[in-house]
């Protein structure tokens, strides 16, 4: 369990890059052979990633947590960035597509991966619990937004988003971007009632993310590669332009699951 404590905007302001990378950056969640966790002190969140490889790949309780399964206080989405593959839930089989997402309920016993998967796992604490779903990767609400324009022309599926499927604050989903759009979210935002994760990927290995972080009035930016997740606190921005189209997958967890609570940073007061 790799552990990221909180930081305040004061400190991160200066920070130089290695201790924003050290802090922000998750850069080996996905490790043949292993489920590899990170933990951030944000809403006591934790990212996973697991890569099953010659056969099934059990999903362990990290000692940090002393509990005796992970998912005794926890809920989670999972969502497949590899091959079409089953994931075992208490002896039920799901067949997660590329995409697609499955959301695991609090007092969960057993969670098992098969190949040829590639399992992205968002994590919180929850305090009730809603059915396991899955949810393929053309369901849930699907959003068309931005413009050609301004680079920025994307497609949003809300995959676990206060709908059909249930969660007690797990909020998560798929954004693509348009072969010849760059921008995520710009102009950005904060949400200061709940913090969010990004998880880059379908990045080219001689492509980039340029990830902007902090405060409207004291950006800091990350280099970020493919398969690499951005821990983004409550108070931060959160948008990234990157050297080629790419895809996210963005998770939230806290207050609320308005996805439209939001306080904007026009584009003319960043700094």
């Amino acid at each position: 369990m790799d552990n990221r404590y909180a930081a305040a905007p004061e400190h991160v302001a200066t920070m130089r890059t290695t201790e924003l990378r050290d802090r922000f950056l998750v850069t080996d969640l996905f490790t043949p052979g292993e489920v590899s966790f990170t933990y951030s002190h944000y809403d006591r969140v934790i990212l996973a990633g697991a890569v099953p490889t010659d056969g099934p790949l059990a999903m362990p309780t990290p000692e940090a947590l002393h509990t005796e399964h992970f998912f005794d206080h926890r809920e989670a989405g999972i969502i497949n960035i590899g091959e079409d593959a089953e994931v075992h839930v208490d002896g039920e089989t799901f067949l997660v597509p590329r995409k697609g997402l499955l959301y695991v309920r609090r007092g969960t016993r057993e969670v098992t991966f098969d190949s040829p998967g590639r399992f992205y796992l968002y994590s919180a604490p929850a305090h009730t619990a809603y059915p396991t779903t899955l949810v393929g990767p053309g369901d849930g609400n699907v959003l068309e937004l931005g413009d050609q324009e301004t680079s920025n022309r994307r497609t949003l599926r809300q995959l676990l988003h206060n709908g059909d499927v249930k969660s007690c604050q797990v909020m998560m989903g798929v954004t693509t971007l348009a072969p010849g759009s760059m921008w995520n979210t710009m102009p950005a935002h904060t949400h200061d009632r709940r913090m969010e994760a990004y998880l880059y990927f379908d990045v080219e290995d001689d492509a980039r993310v340029i990830h902007l972080m902090g405060e409207p009035s004291e950006t800091r930016h990350l280099v970020v590669a493919n398969e690499q997740a951005v821990i983004s606190p409550s108070w931060s921005i959160h948008s990234g332009v990157g050297t080629k189209a790419y895809s996210f997958i963005w998770a939230m967890a806290g207050e609320n699951q308005e996805f439209t609570d939001m306080d904007p940073a026009p584009v003319t007061e960043l700094a």
